[in-house]
């Protein structure tokens, strides 16, 4: 097998990188299968969902749920990624780390295992970032954030239509500072990248600043604070990881936790429904929110739900298969009051 282009799309949580992979995807070539390996923090995987990918139209999928490829979900990482990639035969990989994920580990991963030097032709690491988090103290200051940057070869700038020009410039300054410098400082919005990015290529290694800042997730599963990872496969029935398929009226609640994030979601029958507008309402009144995406059968269509903290988008989906809700926050929730809430918009 050629080696195959293979890019990293990192970010913080929220920056747009699966609507940037949606924007890539629609310049794929007609001849030409393209693959996505993506990594959710929370237990119930959406992406997949929000990529609105038809089958059979040369793109797959595959997710790996329930903690980040640097930690939790490390030692399952290179086994699915070596089955998919036998089983997809792409002509492009896309891998797409959790938000709160250090890249350290998976570029070591990707760039000393066996298999992966011989069949992946890794180019430029390309981190889609948002001025609003550089701005926000906390965020500037974990070291994920930073070391996603830093060891990035492209940084896109992303929202730069709903951030204010100054806080934008004074990003832009700070990316033209970091060492070694970037191939390449772009901006952009609504995660539109130019598929010529993916073609970059680097010979620079850059280091992480913080490369134990993951240190201590073994520590806090051994506490029992971290769940067990869940693995969703796109090529099976969505729940083929949990026990039972959630009946009508009756959806499978899954929580995880760890490394200053907690995250609960929920799966549910494809003959339930919700009214959309109270679905909203709900959803956008959570407090404490990092993240939010869902998908979900409402009375007139399927609707996704896409929230990175005040600010919900909402439009029509093609996802048919179940509706999913999954939440990461950055303090504890009572998730069965939220439960409940959900619950008592049930409709089937």
């Amino acid at each position: 097998m050629t080696p195959v282009p293979t890019s990293l799309i990192t970010g913080f949580l929220g920056t747009g990188k699966t609507t940037s992979i949606r924007s890539l995807l629609r310049h794929r070539p007609a001849a030409e299968r393209w693959a996505v390996f993506i990594n959710e923090y929370g237990m119930v995987s959406l992406d997949e969902a929000l990529l609105d990918q038809p089958e059979g139209d040369g793109v797959q999928v595959q997710e790996l749920a329930g903690g980040c490829f640097c930690c939790e979900t490390a030692d399952l990482f290179k086994p699915m990624l070596v089955q998919f990639m036998r089983r997809a035969r792409p002509h492009r990989l896309l891998i797409e780390p959790s938000g709160a994920g250090h890249p350290a580990a998976v570029l070591d991963m990707l760039r000393e295992g066996p298999f992966f030097r011989q069949h992946l032709d890794l180019r430029a690491v390309i981190c889609v970032a948002d001025p609003q988090d550089f701005d926000n103290p906390r965020t500037r200051g974990n070291p994920v954030f930073h070391d996603q940057l830093e060891m990035a070869d492209v940084v896109v700038i992303n929202h730069v239509d709903h951030r204010d020009p100054e806080s934008t410039a004074r990003f832009r300054q700070h990316l033209e500072q970091l060492d070694p410098p970037k191939l390449l400082i772009a901006e952009t919005t609504y995660g539109n990248l130019d598929p010529a990015w993916l073609d970059l290529q680097t010979t620079v290694i850059r280091r992480p600043e913080f490369p134990e800042a993951h240190a201590g997730v073994e520590a806090e599963r051994a506490a029992g604070t971290v769940s067990a990872p869940l693995t969703i496969l796109a090529s099976q029935p969505a729940v083929q990881s949990v026990s039972t398929a959630p009946q009508p009226g009756q959806p499978l609640q899954l929580l995880n936790a760890g490394q200053g994030w907690w995250a609960c979601g929920w799966l549910f029958s494809p003959h339930d429904w919700f009214p959309r507008h109270e679905l909203l309402e709900l959803l956008e009144g959570v407090s404490g929110v990092q993240r939010l995406k869902g998908v979900f059968h409402c009375e007139d269509d399927w609707w996704s739900i896409n929230r990175v903290g005040r600010e919900a988008t909402f439009r029509r989906s093609a996802w048919r298969r179940d509706s999913r809700l999954e939440m990461i926050c950055d303090r504890p929730q009572d998730w069965g009051v939220l439960h409940q809430q959900l619950m008592s918009l049930l409709r089937g």
